[in-house]
C-alpha cells in the first residue's frame, strides 16, 4: 500500500539528502490503536530517477507492506509527476499524436511504441481528473480539474503535482494512478496501450470455441484435394471420348490380357 510522503523537495534534493532514512510512518494504518508487530522493513529502489529509493514498513498481523511515496513521484507509472504532465501537454502543441510521441521520445524508440507510451499516459491523466472532477466537484481543485480535462496543458510540470500536494491522503486513495492509489479503469480488464499483461487469454483477447481431439504427430496433416476431371480421351485407344468405360477381364491367354473396349 503506498501512502503520500508529504515534501517539498525535487527529486535531486530527495537523492542527495537521502531523505528515505529519515521518513517516518509511527503508526500502523491498520491498527492506529496499537496491539500488532508493525516495523520498519527496509528500502526499495525506483528505476527512475536513478539512485531513489523508498522507505518501507510491514504489519505481520494484516499481512502488508506499507511504502511512503515522495509527492513528486508518479504512482504505479515510472518516473516523476512533473515528466508526464509535460509529455501530456505536448499533446496540444501538435498536429497528431503521432507526432508529439515522436518528438517527446525521440529516435531511440519505434514510433508504435513511443504512440503507445504516450497514449497511455494522456488516458491516465484524463481519468485522474475526470475523478477529481466526481469527488470534489465544489472545491478549487475541482475547478483546476474542469479547465484541465478541455485542456491538459496549462502550466507543465507543475500540475499534477500541486494536485497531489493538495489533496489529503483519504482522497488519494480514491483517485487513480498515476497521481493518486487507487484502482485504474486500465488495470481491471480495460484497453492497455502499453502491451500485453496477463496471461495468453489478456495477450490475444477472446478464444473461440475449439473441439478437442487427439494429436497425433506419426502421420503428416493432409489437405483437401480437389476432385480430378473425367478423361477426355479412352486410355485403351486413345481417341476422344464422351464416355469410356473398359469391360473386365475377358479371356487370359499366355500370359496376355484380352480387354473389351466398350464406348
Amino acid at each position: 500500500m503506498q501512502i503520500p510522503l508529504r515534501t517539498r523537495l525535487t527529486a535531486d534534493a530527495y537523492i542527495a539528502n537521502r531523505e528515505w532514512c529519515d521518513a517516518s510512518l509511527p503508526n500502523c494504518p491498520l491498527h492506529p490503536s496499537g496491539g500488532c508487530s508493525f516495523a520498519r522493513h527496509g528500502t526499495y529502489a525506483r528505476a527512475t530517477p536513478q539512485g531513489l529509493r523508498i522507505a518501507r514498513w510491514y504489519c505481520p498481523e494484516g499481512h502488508r507492506t506499507f511504502s511512503l511515496l515522495p509527492d513528486f513521484l508518479a504512482a504505479k507509472l515510472p518516473g516523476l509527476l512533473a515528466a508526464i504532465d509535460v509529455s501530456v501537454a505536448a499533446v496540444s502543441s501538435f498536429r497528431s499524436m503521432e507526432a508529439a510521441a515522436d518528438a517527446v521520445r525521440g529516435p531511440d524508440v519505434s514510433l508504435p511504441g513511443a504512440v503507445r507510451w504516450l497514449r497511455r499516459r494522456v488516458r491516465a491523466v484524463r481519468e485522474v481528473l475526470d475523478a477529481i472532477k466526481r469527488i470534489v466537484q465544489d472545491s478549487p481543485i475541482g475547478t483546476v480539474a474542469t479547465d484541465l480535462a478541455s485542456r491538459i496543458d496549462g502550466e507543465p510540470g507543475q500540475v499534477l503535482l500541486k494536485l497531489r500536494s493538495s489533496l489529503s491522503p483519504q482522497i488519494l486513495n480514491l483517485i487513480p494512478p498515476p497521481l493518486g492509489f487507487g484502482s485504474s479503469r486500465l488495470s481491471d480488464g480495460g484497453q492497455h496501450g502499453m502491451g500485453p499483461d496477463g496471461g495468453s487469454a489478456a495477450q490475444y483477447g477472446r478464444i473461440g470455441n475449439r473441439v478437442s481431439a487427439p494429436c497425433n504427430t506419426n502421420h503428416p496433416a493432409q489437405s483437401a484435394q480437389q476432385p480430378r476431371p473425367p478423361p477426355k480421351t479412352c486410355f485403351a485407344s486413345g481417341e476422344p471420348i464422351v464416355a469410356c468405360k473398359t469391360a473386365p477381364l475377358r479371356n487370359i491367354s499366355s500370359g496376355s490380357a484380352v480387354f473389351e473396349t466398350i464406348v
